[in-house]
């Protein structure tokens, strides 16, 4: 991004501020003349540019370098976007009144329809021979848990939306899932959405542990089906179909507790905060509480921006809780009692 255009935008940032909303919409075509949110489409354009990984591209510093993200998060408070806090408590109140109204979930002492029981015991964590962000190797002691056979479609989001009047996502034209999409897992949704969906069910979002082992297994494989990678089972770039695929497509591509999609198609939010493995050296700036951990990879192919295969159960990536786009999705967890 050139000085001039940092000027301008700078100049913009401190305008909006000392004017308001009303004030300042219809100033400048930067800004949302309703909302008064930053027009992001100048970086987020149609060729699925939001799906970079903002750490590794100098360009995107201006509105997601340290910092500048606690001022884009401010703003969104301001200006009424339904992702600032007022409005999530609004949401998030809606959701619990939804689930009264739904009656007590399934007892916790059975399987929950749409689950499976990944059992108590040790596993094997990360990988000493991939990036440094998910060395070292190491064992992990879980208790049993379930989680969702398959990430969450489109079909079962539309419900929570109806119920809570939570925003659906961008890309559903008059908040109707796509055609012939139903099935299809939900894209377009932030840690925040994904984490309400879920408690709206009476479950959780699983841990970043929990998501591996139920995605590898107590033998610590590389893939869910297994060691060797194969192009055949699962929705991966490789693969060749560039989009989403209808949930549970790969029957062979299952991992050890028999669910479905842990590599391709979405990305998937875990409760995790990015925070480095016991026993991690590599000195990383982004760990903290500040982003997510996302797994499993997707269909997209971010090779264009240097993030290597990402279908191994031990990669993992980091985004912002407020991130949406068209590969990250998510599945539910909830406690074996």
């Amino acid at each position: 991004m050139s000085s001039s255009s940092k000027g301008v935008i700078a100049a913009l940032l401190l305008a909006c501020a000392a004017a308001g909303v009303n004030g300042f919409a219809g100033q400048s075509s930067d800004y949302d003349p309703v909302t008064g949110e930053p027009d992001c489409t100048k970086c987020h354009t149609t060729d699925r540019r939001y799906s970079i990984d903002y750490t590794r591209d100098d360009t995107c510093a201006e509105c997601h370098g340290p910092g500048l993200s606690e001022s884009y998060l401010e703003m969104d408070e301001r200006y009424g976007s339904p992702h600032g806090r007022g409005e999530a408590e609004k949401y998030a109140r809606a959701a619990a009144g939804a689930q009264e109204k739904k009656g007590a979930a399934l007892g916790a002492s059975q399987a929950p329809g749409g689950m499976v029981l990944v059992p108590a015991g040790e596993f094997t964590m990360g990988s000493d021979d991939w990036w440094p962000k998910s060395q070292p190797e190491h064992k992990v002691r879980l208790d049993s848990f379930h989680i969702d056979r398959h990430e969450v479609t489109n079909r079962r989001f539309k419900r929570f939306v109806d119920a809570t009047g939570r925003p659906h996502p961008q890309h559903w034209a008059g908040g109707l899932i796509p055609e012939g999409r139903e099935d299809h897992p939900v894209v377009y949704v932030s840690w925040a959405d994904a984490d309400a969906f879920c408690k709206w069910e009476g479950k959780r979002l699983p841990t970043e542990q929990e998501w591996e082992k139920a995605a590898r297994g107590a033998d610590g494989w590389t893939f869910p089906w297994g060691d060797k990678f194969d192009r055949d089972k699962a929705n991966t770039p490789q693969y060749g179909n560039e989009d989403t695929l209808p949930v549970g497509s790969f029957e062979d591509g299952k991992s050890p507790y028999g669910v479905y999609d842990m590599a391709g198609n979405a990305f998937e939010w875990t409760d995790s905060w990015f925070k480095p493995h016991p026993g991690n050296t590599h000195d990383d700036e982004n760990y903290g509480e500040k982003y997510k951990v996302l797994k499993g990879g997707s269909w997209y192919d971010c090779t264009y921006y240097k993030c290597g295969i990402s279908a191994p159960t031990f990669n993992r990536i980091f985004f912002h809780p407020l991130t949406r786009n068209n590969n990250f999705g998510f599945r539910c967890a909830k406690d074996a009692r």
